[in-house]
């Protein structure tokens, strides 16, 4: 029961090695992978050090329980044990990729600008450029802004086109 407790402290403190050394070891199986062509592309995520951690001490503690509280042998404590490891290995690395997957939604770009409102807060002389204030994902923003005619202060205006990502091109709106 000493060695399944051991290992089970084991995967604990890898677990605290890899938040201080997150990274680390997915560096090391990537430089690995380079050697091989980019074999181990598929192993990506399952041996980051969570993963391992949660595998050693799932292994480690559900033996010793399995031993002590169950009067298992060595062996089938340790069968029991690596069959829970797994299952949390893989529940491990799931949490983890579902953290970290990258459809979620994009950040806002200027682009997404085009056909909203705004306001104009300095205004907009024929050929210069004034200010409007728009809202970007919720959050207001304020963009130089160019117009075909004279805008006026407090004037609602549309976004025609993103010049760049400090400066529209609006018209007004006509009500």
């Amino acid at each position: 029961m000493g060695w399944f407790l051991g290992l089970g402290s084991a995967g604990l403190v890898l677990l605290a090695l890899s938040l201080v050394f997150d990274g680390l070891l997915e560096g090391f199986f990537d430089s690995i992978g380079g050697a091989f062509g980019g074999g181990l592309d598929v192993l990506d995520g399952v041996l980051s050090l969570p993963v391992i951690a949660g595998f050693v001490s799932a292994l480690g503690f559900t033996g010793a329980i399995a031993t002590g509280a169950a009067g298992a042998g060595v062996v089938a404590a340790t069968l029991t044990g690596v069959a829970v490891g797994v299952l949390v290995a893989w529940l491990t690395w799931r949490f983890s990729r579902a953290l970290l997957r990258d459809g979620a939604a994009p950040a806002p770009r200027g682009e997404d600008l085009t056909g909203t409102s705004g306001a104009v807060v300095t205004a907009i002389p024929a050929d210069g450029y004034g200010e409007v204030l728009l809202y970007l994902a919720g959050q207001p923003v304020k963009y130089a802004a160019k117009a075909a005619e004279p805008v006026a202060r407090g004037a609602e205006v549309w976004v025609e086109s993103v010049l760049s990502p400090t400066s529209v091109t609006v018209r007004p709106v006509e009500r």
